[in-house]
């Protein structure tokens, strides 16, 4: 990838302080390298280019073997990818669960045409994985036990229907109302972003 920042000429410290471009460069390597989020850079062909540190220990891999690979590789769907470098927009979507790594991310997707490149930045949500999952545990068992009491109902209106009339009816509707807002809830608790990440989705 040609930078500016890598391709300035070497230029002498001045008596002010004033930092050479072998120190911008060296000062753009720390900043590749230390990056907590994931960096991935592909071409137009979508084969990985660059990959930093935090991007190999979030998919276990070696920047060696994957640098030349299909970007499809690693990541499965690149249909993200693919729509940035045909509009030429940034991509901000929902965060992405990677199953077999056990990592969640938001991405940050985005063109760089005059060099003939897409990168994409990735910050790494795991942490919340766990915390969604007892979640949706908790959700799962609630309904559970909500659908049981409406099947236990359900055989009580069959056995006294005559007896109770409209009120088992209300019951049903109510159980049922729950039972669907619950469900809602779980999916909404699962495709929700991270407050602090959310944006508009292209």
């Amino acid at each position: 990838m040609a930078n500016p920042a890598f391709s300035q000429p070497s230029q002498r410290l001045n008596f002010s302080g004033e930092k050479t471009g072998d120190d911008h460069h060296h000062l753009w390597q720390l900043l590749w390298e230390y990056d907590p989020n994931g960096l991935i850079v592909v071409d137009a062909n979508y084969y990985i280019k660059l990959v930093n540190p935090a991007f190999c220990r979030m998919f276990r891999v070696r920047s060696q073997d994957v640098i030349g690979e299909l970007a499809a590789t690693i990541l499965d769907d690149i249909s993200d990818f693919q729509r940035v470098w045909e509009t030429g927009e940034v991509y901000r979507g929902k965060p992405r669960e990677f199953t077999q790594y056990d990592l969640l991310v938001n991405q940050v997707i985005f063109p760089i045409p005059e060099e003939g490149i897409i990168a994409c930045i990735m910050a790494d949500y795991s942490h919340q994985l766990v915390e969604r999952r007892e979640l949706m545990a908790i959700k799962d068992e609630t309904i559970k036990n909500v659908n049981q009491v409406v099947d236990n109902q359900m055989k009580v209106v069959q056995e006294i229907a005559g007896l109770l009339g409209e009120t088992t009816a209300q019951t049903k509707v109510s159980l049922l109302k729950i039972v669907q807002m619950l469900q809602h809830e779980a999916v909404d608790s699962v495709t929700a972003m991270p407050p602090e990440t959310r944006g508009d989705e292209r």
